[in-house]
């Protein structure tokens, strides 16, 4: 017997059109799976609409700022109401592009494991050591504060779908693409800028129990993966599951450096403690597996990550999204 999901999505984020086009897809793909699908926006009227509705689950397909940051989970924990994926208290934690490095080592002194994952080493600045402090004077410390130097990423310490990320190649341009990547937040993160085999790998499931889908391999037609190429059709292919040859020409060396890549992908997630499901964004730059971020709401649209890496997983994202809805029947 089918389920009443409260699917969320909109909101008032930058991220607004991609989150619509996610709960499009999540209701049509939960409808198919025999469940009554009722779609909300997060506007004044969410709440009195969730209290007469009374949903049995709510599935959050909000991206961006109060889908991503605990804002929508605090508030379906304070209504009682169960919903798919990562608590309140873990979403704080993952929306900050900053918080990998002490996940990561608390993480690594509990459980005693070898580490896997790497991550980009680099600076968090507020907007207001910006606006009210003199950092924007300091600006020339950037190339012996980041390990490697130019060219280094400024992105938002928060946010995704690579809104006011930029590539810097100089001291000159940096002023500016601070200011932009403020734009979008009230800090900046500038880290070293990695190349190599850009990929999204999607797990399922929670502590012991959560796997990896198949990685995607992300190839952009030009530049980088950025705001533009995820919105404009035709202008990133993703290839999944990833090529062994964009690994190396050796094919158990291939297989092994994937393995590689979802045990680190996996290690992130369980140190952050998520829940359910999220996706890990990661590039190879042949050596070690270098860890972005981990995004608690992944897309769901069809030309998202998620939906490829359950296609390659030989899973129908129906079934899939029935199964976590499910796990919250009383």
């Amino acid at each position: 017997m089918g389920m009443k999901v409260a699917v969320l999505m909109g909101g008032a984020s930058f991220e607004r059109e991609f989150s619509l086009a996610s709960g499009k897809n999540v209701c049509a793909a939960l409808e198919e799976a025999g469940h009554k699908v009722v779609p909300l926006d997060t506007t004044a009227d969410l709440v009195p609409t969730l209290r007469t509705e009374r949903p049995d689950v709510c599935y959050s397909a909000l991206h961006g700022k109060h889908g991503e940051d605990g804002t929508i989970q605090s508030l379906l924990e304070f209504l009682d109401i169960p919903f798919v994926g990562s608590p309140s208290h873990v979403c704080h934690r993952t929306w900050n592009k900053d918080s990998m490095h002490y996940e990561l080592a608390t993480y690594r002194a509990i459980t005693g494991d070898a580490p896997i994952a790497s991550w980009p080493q680099g600076i968090y600045l507020a907007r207001d050591a910006f606006k009210d402090m003199g950092a924007a004077t300091a600006l020339d410390l950037v190339q012996e504060r980041v390990i490697g130097g130019y060219p280094v990423a400024v992105k938002p310490a928060h946010g995704g779908s690579a809104m006011g990320v930029h590539r810097v190649d100089s001291v000159d341009e940096l002023g500016e693409a601070i200011l932009d990547a403020l734009s979008f937040d009230e800090a900046v993160v500038i880290e070293q800028w990695v190349e190599g085999v850009e990929m999204a790998v999607s797990v399922l499931g929670t502590g012991w129990d959560a796997y990896a889908l198949p990685p995607v391999e992300i190839v952009p037609k030009q530049g980088f993966f950025g705001t533009e190429a995820r919105m404009e059709p035709g202008a990133v292919q993703y290839i999944a599951p990833v090529r062994p040859a964009s690994l190396s020409d050796d094919e158990g060396d291939a297989q092994a450096i994937r393995a590689e890549i979802e045990r680190a992908a996996l290690e992130v997630y369980r140190a952050y403690n998520a829940r359910d499901l999220a996706r890990v964004d990661l590039i190879w730059d042949g050596a070690q597996a270098r860890v972005f971020e981990v995004n608690v709401s992944p897309g769901m649209a069809e030309r998202s990550l998620f939906p490829a890496a359950c296609e390659a997983a030989g899973l129908s994202l129906s079934s899939v999204l029935n199964e976590l809805v499910t796990q919250y029947a009383k």
